[in-house]
């Protein structure tokens, strides 16, 4: 007789069977696993990007040091030519001048490169540490139906973007500045001063254009991203829109959230360009100014005319990256946003919370007076709903539409959480199971099946890469899909493209069906597995219910049609969120089909619910 034996806890590896001789048979050579943004790395990726970024910076910016330096070649090679060599008439002061500039300028040149590529090194390398991260968080953030934070992977691109761009480097080169000024300074005081002031003024515009312009901008990539949502939303129900004619409404409603948009950004816009313009003005009358107030030094005799144009140059790029930074100041407050919301994304994830990985639960499924109000409004949705089932036991649950049933099956599955009451698998409460390992051990069914882009084998084994073909097919066999697999030309290898195709709803129904019993799941929730199902469908899927039943699997099933409940144990009725009738299949079916009996008299007014039931 074989024996059960368990692994320690924490070890989350299924029971493994004796031998009939006693000895414990000998241990499986390890799997190698994919490795997932939801490991014990994922709350450490936000810091180990940002010491990558600050690393960069700080390496970019010595060579953005040494850059800057060796720009200052050119105005000293003017200023010798006007004052030494024109006036010695000397070729060889002149080759030799010409020779150090031009080394200086090539130096300039492979500096700026190399600080180039580690900056789109850098950019590459923070997406693609972030990027899963990021993923991972927006899709644990969106389980309750809405695709909002998936839009943060835009925020990814345009942080990466910004990295790469030159506004960056731009404002890199503004600590350089003192150094310009102080050779602007050492040429003459006077000089020294106008740039100077020059320079607190565009300090000075610049704080004014971040005041001007944050709220706007904000404003902006709301109203932006409410749009893009939109978009996504008419690419979805394209069908639906053309079908019944909705098309000028839903473009009416993007519009109108565009046009916000649009609005704002003109606004932050017109004065942004309207601040930097002035900048612009101010520093070609200190330009001028230079010119200026250096030939009146120069008529005095106080300064050269090769030093009042090689001052007029370096002036121009201490002012430059101020200037810059004012143009560009909207790739910054854009980029600052979007960390932001990076930032927050993945700190206020679920995944940050590390969690004993449990022994392989059983499938005991526990519900306690579970209250939900889903935020903002205080309608209730589920209220007091209290069940146990046993390992292997399984529920149908009915009532009308609106009463609250695929919200419950979602919150089985953990994709929204009650606000009071508690649900427990295995009597741990499903906030506290480490996700990756209650994914593994439940299966879902939604009542809006999509299929990856991929092939049927890969779609049933939850595009893991090392889903091995004997668990694909079992899978495929305890859902009774093997056949209708078999007709296809390319069988599990079968392609399955954006829009499910060649599949039909039910075919695509039957295989997320398999797709939820991959991996031997202990818990299985279907919502209305039975919608787009024919005659053979609901068959196979009895069939399918009976083996679970035999594999000890705990199955919940939502049910809009009394066919499905002769393969059920229990059946509970739900009206308007609260649980009207349960109890055995044998007790709650003559209810159902209006015989009534002693069940049927506990149960009160369950009848009219269950009357507008499918027949």
């Amino acid at each position: 007789m074989n024996v059960a034996v368990r692994n320690p806890p924490g070890k989350g590896a299924d029971q493994e069977p004796q031998s009939s001789s006693g000895a414990p048979p000998p241990p499986p050579p390890p799997r190698k696993l994919q490795k997932r943004s939801s490991d014990r790395e994922f709350r450490e990726v936000l810091s180990v990007g940002l010491a990558i970024v600050r690393r960069s910076l700080i390496t970019v910016a010595l060579f953005s040091f040494a850059v800057n330096t060796l720009i200052l070649a050119v105005p000293l090679y003017l200023f010798q030519i006007s004052d030494r060599v024109l006036t010695s008439r000397s070729m060889d002061t002149l080759v030799m001048l010409t020779i150090v500039v031009i080394i200086a300028l090539v130096m300039h040149v492979l500096v700026d490169i190399v600080r180039r590529i580690i900056l789109m090194r850098t950019a590459v390398e923070v997406e693609s540490k972030l990027g899963p991260a990021v993923l991972s968080a927006a899709a644990k953030a969106s389980q309750n139906g809405s695709a909002a934070q998936f839009q943060v992977l835009g925020d990814l691109q345009q942080l990466r973007a910004f990295i790469t761009g030159p506004v960056l480097l731009t404002m890199l080169d503004a600590p350089v500045a003192p150094l310009y000024l102080l050779a602007v300074f050492l040429v003459h005081p006077y000089l020294g001063f106008i740039v100077g002031a020059t320079g607190l003024v565009l300090l000075g515009i610049a704080i004014i254009n971040q005041r001007a312009t944050a709220g706007p901008f904000s404003v902006s990539t709301t109203y932006g991203m409410r749009a893009t949502l939109q978009a996504d939303a008419m690419a979805r129900n394209a069908g639906v829109l053309n079908a019944m004619g909705m098309v000028p409404e839903a473009v009416q409603i993007w519009g109108r959230e565009t046009r916000e948009s649009l609005k704002s950004q003109v606004l932050a816009q017109d004065r942004n360009i309207l601040l930097a313009g002035l900048s612009k003005l101010i520093r070609l009358m200190t330009q001028i100014g230079l010119l200026g107030v250096g030939a009146w030094l120069s008529i005095k005799g106080d300064l050269t005319g090769g030093m009042m144009i090689a001052s007029s140059i370096v002036a121009s790029r201490a002012l430059a990256p101020i200037e810059g930074t004012i143009e560009g100041w909207r790739n910054f407050v854009s980029a600052r946003g979007a960390y932001t919301r990076i930032r927050g994304l993945l700190q206020s994830s679920q995944l940050n919370f590390e969690r004993l990985r449990l022994p392989r639960p059983h499938g005991l499924l526990t519900v306690e007076r579970v209250l939900y109000v889903p935020p903002p409004n205080k309608q209730v949705i589920l209220n007091g709903v209290s069940f146990q089932l046993n390992p292997g036991e399984s529920m149908a649950i009915v009532g009308a539409s609106g009463t609250g049933k695929s919200t419950l099956g979602r919150m089985l599955v953990g994709s929204i959480f009650p606000t009071a009451g508690s649900i427990r698998l295995d009597m741990m409460d499903l906030r506290n199971w480490d996700p990756r390992q209650f994914g593994e051990s439940v299966g879902y069914l939604p009542q809006d099946v999509q299929l990856f882009p991929a092939t049927i084998k890969a779609n049933i084994g939850r595009m893991r890469e090392d889903a091995s073909d004997e668990a694909v097919f079992a899978a495929a066999e305890l859902a009774d899909i093997h056949e209708m697999v078999s007709n296809f030309t390319h069988g599990y290898e079968t392609p399955i493209t954006v829009d499910g195709s060649p599949l039909s709803g039910g075919q695509k129904q039957r295989i997320g069906l398999a797709r939820a019993f991959f991996g031997d799941p202990k818990l299985v929730v279907l919502d209305e597995p039975n919608s787009n199902l024919d005659f053979n469908g609901e068959l196979a899927l009895g069939r399918a219910l009976l083996r679970a039943k035999k594999k000890g699997i705990t199955v919940v099933a939502i049910t809009q049609r009394p066919a499905l409940l002769r393969s059920v144990d229990k059946i509970m009725v739900l009206n308007n969120g609260t649980v009207q009738a349960m109890g055995k299949r044998d007790d709650i079916l003559p209810m159902i089909s209006g015989k009534g009996n002693k069940a049927g008299d506990k149960a009160g007014d369950a009848g009219p619910v269950l009357d507008r039931l499918e027949g």
